[in-house]
């Protein structure tokens, strides 16, 4: 081969593998996360797990992005080790649908069926309607899936690149004794585990094993233990995903590696056993793609049904491995907030790591609006023990606004759909009103125990009417949190008349103060407190507001201000924003005064 062939393998290696990476993620992108969910809530039982682990494989065309997904899982507490194990067997299968695909160019025939199914004849029509889309099309699903048509395209021209550079070598006497040293299974095993380890995926260096296979020079006796290594060899990218993660998810890692090595023994000790006794005939013949997929498929079902059974003694080997400390155990048990679940692994699949920030970010929510319920309660009945749990929630709220702000900002650069990265979006808007509603649950704990350590109280008629303030201000955190949890349009329509009602309560209230002071039921020092715990609860109706009209924002794709969009929105239907209004100034009327 001259340094003109080298050059056109090179090429033809690197669009297969560009062309294989943008399929994959374009599949795993047009999903939109469903099957990573899917996986993430269906793996009840381990044949289950191996089902749901083969097609998630099989539609994202990566047993590494699959296993490194659930090494992820693993480490953020929400599969269990023993659930992991059937989807890690799983994947093995799943990713044999890739093998079979490209082993398409190996057909032979003259029949229309078999020119149809040739490579050469089906993949510059998918070139071109995937052009066509992303060229013209302006919906981003239509986009993603122009760009499967496209990457299978590019993924399937390497391929007949990468066989065209390699054919001179089907007479070149080094490239044949190359092989023929592979025929030694020890070798052809370091052989495969090594470039697999180095491309970091099974699929892709099992399809430029096919695309050798077109020299004719790579025999059955050489493909079979090379594909066992490359099988071993893939698991290097779980086990430097795992790297820095708790020890679950390194025991995780090791499944994979114990599988794939305690598989390729057994099977090898089988197939070389029996071909001792029977002496396969094709083991001296070529083999060719659609045999290479036979094999790769054959290994991965056959270790799953001999070692699916003793699932529990993969677990077993791999705590023996990697053995729970004590801290490890101190730390399950104090273990909090958002640092689990936002597993930078998940960024590879950023459907997952999107529905973790709103599983965190939900949490975030219920955190801010127990913090201010506990609060403003201490305002009657103050406690230590309480006021002691509201100032913690603070602090986890202010954790989960660091952690979520931190990762969403790594998710946003990631490639994402229009409906994703709105999401994203909506996710950044709130964290900061969320954050700040906690702080005012603080300043009004401050308040009560100011209150408590002075020996102050206010009058019966303030704190009837206070009651009614603070009522009206909880409830429209309720339901602010309410379309924030469900997206729910409903209760966020809700929150901008009932923000114009707290507004009007606030000032009634402050005249009713004054009026007290005048006749001294109530103290200027008692005023300043007063003063303080209203503003405090405006404040978090004004959050309440931001947070309502982003998701309205949100769903529309409109870009004004909050504020400037409640103005909007009451223009746009003025019946629905007076009536209900009307409705929470009747609910919400301050007591007569005495």
């Amino acid at each position: 081969m001259d340094i003109f062939g080298v050059l056109t393998l090179v090429g033809g290696l690197a669009l297969f593998l560009y062309g294989m990476e943008t399929m994959s993620s374009a599949l795993s992108k047009a999903s939109g996360g469903r099957l990573e969910k899917i996986l993430e809530k269906l793996t009840s039982n381990k044949l289950k797990g191996v089902l749901l682990g083969a097609l998630v494989t099989a539609v994202i065309q990566s047993s590494s992005a699959t296993t490194v997904m659930v090494v992820g899982f693993v480490n953020s507490g929400i599969m269990r080790l023993s659930q992991a194990v059937g989807v890690i067997m799983g994947a093995n299968i799943g990713t044999t649908a890739t093998s079979w695909i490209l082993s398409l160019a190996s057909l032979e025939g003259d029949s229309l069926l078999v020119q149809l199914l040739k490579p050469t004849t089906f993949t510059p029509v998918l070139a071109a309607v995937g052009v066509v889309i992303i060229l013209f099309s302006k919906k981003d699903k239509q986009k993603d899936w122009a760009q499967i048509l496209l990457g299978f395209a590019v993924l399937m021209f390497g391929m007949e690149t990468m066989s065209t550079a390699v054919e001179p070598l089907a007479s070149d006497p080094a490239f044949m004794q190359l092989f023929t040293m592979f025929q030694n299974p020890l070798l052809g095993l370091a052989a495969g585990a090594v470039l697999t380890a180095v491309i970091q995926s099974s699929s892709a260096s099992v399809g430029i094993l096919q695309a050798l296979a077109a020299t004719g020079a790579v025999g059955w006796s050489a493909a079979v233990p090379i594909i066992m290594g490359q099988n071993i060899g893939t698991c290097v990218t779980a086990l430097l995903s795992s790297v820095g993660a708790q020890r679950n998810a390194k025991r995780a890692a090791l499944v994979h590696l114990y599988f794939n090595v305690i598989g390729t023994a057994i099977f090898m000790a089988a197939f070389y056993g029996l071909n001792a006794l029977v002496q396969f005939p094709f083991m001296g013949q070529a083999v060719n793609a659609a045999g290479i997929a036979v094999v790769h498929s054959v290994f991965n079902v056959f270790a799953t049904l001999i070692l699916l059974p003793f699932s529990k003694v993969l677990e077993k080997l791999a705590c023996l491995t990697v053995p729970p400390t004590q801290a490890e155990k101190a730390a399950a048990r104090e273990s909090a907030g958002p640092a689990k679940r936002l597993d930078e692994r998940f960024l590879q699949s950023p459907g997952i790591a999107l529905e973790q920030c709103g599983v965190a970010a939900r949490d975030m929510a219920a955190r801010a609006e127990k913090a201010l319920g506990l609060a403003i309660g201490l305002l009657s009945r103050y406690d230590e023990e309480k006021a002691a749990q509201v100032a913690k929630l603070e602090t986890q709220v202010d954790g989960y606004e660091d952690a979520l702000g931190t990762y969403l900002v790594k998710l946003s650069s990631c490639e994402l759909s229009s409906e994703q990265s709105r999401e994203v979006s909506l996710y950044l808007h709130c964290l900061g009103d969320f954050e700040r509603i906690s702080d005012h649950a603080v300043n009004v704990m401050g308040s009560a125990k100011e209150l408590y350590e002075k020996g102050l109280a206010f009058s019966k008629q303030g704190m009837s009417e206070l009651e009614v303030y603070t009522s009206a201000v909880s409830r429209i955190l309720n339901l602010a949190v309410t379309a924030f949890d469900v997206q729910n349009e409903d209760a966020a329509r809700a929150v901008e008349p009932l923000e114009t009602v707290i507004d009007e309560l606030r000032e009634e209230l402050k005249d009713r103060h004054v009026q007290r002071l005048r006749t001294g039921v109530c103290t200027i020092e008692m005023g300043f407190i007063l003063t303080d715990v209203v503003t405090d609860c405006e404040r978090v109706a004004d959050h309440c507001s931001n947070i309502a009209m982003t998701l309205l924002q949100m769903q529309q794709d409109e870009s004004s201000a909050p504020h400037a969009y409640a103005k909007t929105l009451e223009a746009q239907a003025p019946e629905f924003f007076h009536s209900k209004s009307r409705r929470f100034a009747e609910e919400y009327a301050l007591p007569p005064q005495a």
